[in-house]
This record gives C-alpha cells, sequence and structure tokens, in this order.
C-alpha cells in the first residue's frame, strides 16, 4: 500500500468513496445531512483534480485500487479579528471500512501536511462534526486542538 496524488483516472473510485463517505455521515445524521445521492449531484471530487489550489492524495496497492483518499486546499485566512495566516485545509478524508485502523489516514494526512508545508502552510484546520468520535480521536491524537467552537441549538416556532 501506498500514498500518491491523484489522477484522472482514478475518479470513477474517488466518486464511489466520496458517495460513501456522504452516506455514512447522513445515516448517522439523517436529519442534518442531506443523502449521498443529492450530494451527488451538487459536489464532486473532479473539481478537486482541476483546482490548482486543491490537493488530492490516495492510498492505493500496486493495482491501483484504491483504499481511501484526502482532499484539502490551502489559501490566506483573513478576518476582521484575527491576524492573517496561511492555511491548509482538511476537507474530506475517507477510508474503506475494511482497511480502517491500519494507518492509511494517518499516512494520508501526513503527505497533505507535507505538502502545506511545501507551500508555506503555517497552520492545517479541519472541520469535524460533533457526532463522529472516532474522527475526533484521530485528529486529537494528531496534535489538532480545538479552534472555535460552533455551537447550535433548534428554535420552536412560538404560537
Amino acid at each position: 500500500m501506498f500514498i500518491r496524488t491523484a489522477r484522472l483516472d482514478d475518479l470513477e473510485q474517488l466518486n464511489t468513496m466520496m458517495f460513501k463517505l456522504h452516506e455514512e455521515h447522513h445515516q448517522q445524521q439523517p436529519n442534518l445531512f442531506k443523502s449521498a445521492v443529492d450530494i451527488e449531484q451538487e459536489k464532486s471530487i473532479g473539481r478537486y483534480l482541476d483546482d490548482p489550489e486543491c490537493l488530492v492524495y490516495v492510498a492505493c496497492d500496486y493495482d491501483d485500487q484504491l483504499f481511501g483518499f484526502v482532499t484539502g486546499h490551502f489559501c490566506e485566512l483573513v478576518s476582521t479579528v484575527s491576524k492573517p495566516v496561511q492555511m491548509g485545509s482538511i476537507d474530506e478524508l475517507y477510508i474503506t471500512p475494511d482497511q480502517r485502523r491500519n494507518g492509511l489516514a494517518m499516512k494520508l494526512v501526513s503527505r497533505l501536511e507535507q505538502t502545506f508545508e511545501e507551500y508555506g502552510v503555517q497552520q492545517v484546520f479541519v472541520e469535524v462534526w460533533a457526532f463522529n468520535q472516532s474522527a475526533i480521536e484521530f485528529y486529537q491524537s494528531n496534535q489538532f486542538d480545538h479552534h472555535i467552537h460552533w455551537l447550535r441549538k433548534p428554535i420552536k416556532a412560538s404560537e
């Protein structure tokens, strides 16, 4: 198993894995997440392959069977309250269920971080939904700290 840059001929396998990622989210929180079918119409991993500010790495075997991927992009974070900083974002990370917990996620994230460093990125951020405890534990074990807490509550319609 090794990590390499994604290629156009990986697109079919990448789209399948992206679909599975979104379906897992939808199954965990159907009241919050659209179905994978709905997302598939709006969001394609192909746009990452075409954008020079986006990165896609895959974990694969020597027969080009994919077992996971990570996507990310880099940009300057500019805010009215904080100083500008070169940021890298981990946008999507997926490992096939049969390959989870064997280090592929760490290898993919490390490769992405290596590229960020080459581009002068100073910090990496990732958004993880509160229900996804395994992802939270993964990122915390890899020295990610809380940055911003987004809190949510439903508002009941008053009558």
